[in-house]
């Protein structure tokens, strides 16, 4: 893994210092500039080469989403966003991610001792994660349905595991959703606020239903729950049709929810399934999706080539927990037609 090269840009010396210093505290982290907005960073590239910026969404001037938008067009390189917990703020977040941002991080209102301690492990770990991540060069596909297949359910559930550049790939993924498809779980570890918009733009552009999990969901056709409160667990409770539980305990593997735990009560309880890791940091998913296979199921992994951050599906792979890694547009077909009666 590559040392990470971060330039900081932000208007506020106050939040650059502790960015700075946050990040220092992270092994193999180093800041090698620090810039007042954008004009100041574009003229520090060339004579402090970072390979990682971090990057504030409000900032005077040219705004961190249109400097964004310019390194993506001109000179693209890993960006990590620095944004508010408000609305609107996620919805530009979204937008961030859209435009080929890595990660989008909250920035703190207040920093208690204890909060900065926790920061510090998390972004350092994030900002790492950027700098030996992919830059996507492509186009998002269509958050609409694109499969004309037609697509007639065959009763195998689908569960899928994903965190850091995960709402790029199932933006993708579920592009190809018909109305009526598989019933789906997805762990998703990223900011709850951002998965909240995510959820919410989602669910008006697929053909399909896609909501946050609720204790007692049933799992059917036509709707997709999204798991990502870091304070429970989901897990699935057998029965006709199948549900979702929420738990309150301690994380398993550092992973809160875990998607070890969800695959493992999805293979104890046999039901027939189709279980996939993407990209994402971590080892949470690979343990549980070899249960999973060695239950019966189905089990992919995103190609690591094509996963923004590799580490998540390289250990699936290592673990021969996964069948096949591909990328996501042949991934998301190979799914449905597990999932096809035709």
């Amino acid at each position: 893994m590559s040392d990470a090269r971060v330039l900081v840009v932000d208007d506020s010396a106050a939040m650059r210092a502790l960015f700075a210093d946050i990040l220092e505290q992270t092994k193999g982290v180093t800041v090698v500039g620090m810039a007042v907005n954008a004009d100041d960073a574009r003229s520090q590239l060339d004579e402090v080469r970072p390979n990682v910026i971090t990057l504030d969404v409000e900032m005077p001037g040219k705004s961190g989403i249109e400097f964004l938008q310019e390194i993506m067009e001109e000179r693209p390189m890993p960006v990590v966003m620095l944004s508010s917990h408000t609305q609107s703020g996620t919805e530009t977040s979204l937008r961030a991610l859209e435009l080929g941002a890595v990660e989008c991080f909250p920035k703190p209102l207040k920093v208690s001792p204890e909060q900065f301690t926790k920061m510090a492990g998390k972004l350092g770990k994030i900002v790492l994660a950027a700098a030996n991540s992919k830059v996507r060069d492509r186009p998002r596909a269509s958050t609409g349905s694109v499969s004309a297949k037609p697509f007639d359910w065959n009763g195998n559930l689908v569960a899928l595991s994903a965190s850091m550049g995960g709402i790029d790939a199932l933006t993708e993924l579920f592009a190809h959703y018909p109305k009526d498809c598989p019933p789906t779980i997805t762990v998703l570890q990223a900011e709850p606020a951002l998965v909240e918009s995510f959820i919410r733009k989602m669910d008006a552009a697929l053909p399909c239903a896609i909501k946050a999990v609720e204790d007692g969901a049933a799992l059917e056709p036509g709707s997709i729950h999204i798991a990502y409160d870091p304070a429970r667990h989901v897990v699935l409770e057998p029965g006709t049709p199948p549900r979702l539980r929420l738990l309150d305990r301690e994380s398993v593997e550092g992973a809160r929810p875990s998607a070890t735990l969800l695959f493992g009560t999805i293979a104890r309880a046999q039901l027939p399934a189709v279980g996939a890791v993407l990209t994402g940091l971590g080892k949470d998913g690979a343990r549980g999706l070899k249960l999973l296979r060695d239950a019966g199921s189905t089990t992919f992994a995103q190609s690591p080539d094509s996963a923004m951050v590799s580490e998540a599906p390289a250990e699936a792979i290592a673990q021969g927990a996964a069948e096949q890694a591909l990328d996501i547009t042949p991934l998301s077909e190979a799914i449905l037609d597990k999932c096809n009666k035709g």
